[in-house]
């Protein structure tokens, strides 16, 4: 099987996420009481990866975390019966930080929502921003992402796959067929 389309190679998702710790450098006046949160699976290198480019550029060093969103889906009883739960890990306190929340693809706006309820729960930051890969369209939520990698428009009937060194062993972002996929 092969993919409709490479969006994204590897240099091409470096130089999106280049351009991402850029804008949140100005956006925020520089990297002072930022944190990065990472929405599980590949939120979380992509934070990591932005944190480093962030403390690189800045000379002061970002934290980050990782925010398993399952309890908080609302889709919960139909995604599995036995849902699995990974670790949430943010290691800092958030008050009085600017918390960016970083996944890989913003689709119908659902994560997000189901993200932003989990971080409440964990304390009450100074603001929320989020940074994603790939924005898709198709949302059923009013919600948009403060910096994207890739506006990328899709059918209802395409699937986006983001391939991260870290858990695939390369980068790429790739655009399927969903019938290919079955």
């Amino acid at each position: 099987m092969t993919p409709k389309a490479t969006i994204l190679t590897a240099d091409e998702v470096r130089r999106a996420l280049t351009r991402i710790a850029h804008e949140i450098i100005e956006r925020n006046k520089g990297a002072e009481n930022l944190a990065l949160i990472g929405v599980h699976t590949r939120g979380i290198p992509l934070a990591r990866r932005l944190a480093e480019k962030l403390s690189t550029l800045e000379g002061v060093d970002v934290p980050t975390g990782m925010l398993d969103i399952t309890l908080y889906r609302d889709d919960l009883s139909e995604v599995a019966q036995q849902p699995i739960i990974r670790e949430t890990q943010v290691p800092f306190d958030l008050r009085d930080r600017r918390v960016i929340l970083v996944d890989d693809v913003l689709y119908t706006g659902r994560t997000v929502r189901a993200a932003l309820d989990a971080l409440i729960d964990l304390g009450r930051p100074a603001g929320i921003q989020l940074a994603v890969l790939v924005d898709r369209g198709h949302r059923e939520l009013p919600i948009r992402a403060d910096y994207v990698g890739k506006n990328l428009p899709t059918a209802a009937t395409e699937v986006v796959k983001v391939k991260l060194q870290e858990t695939d062993d390369v980068d790429s972002v790739e655009l399927w067929d969903m019938e290919a996929l079955r």
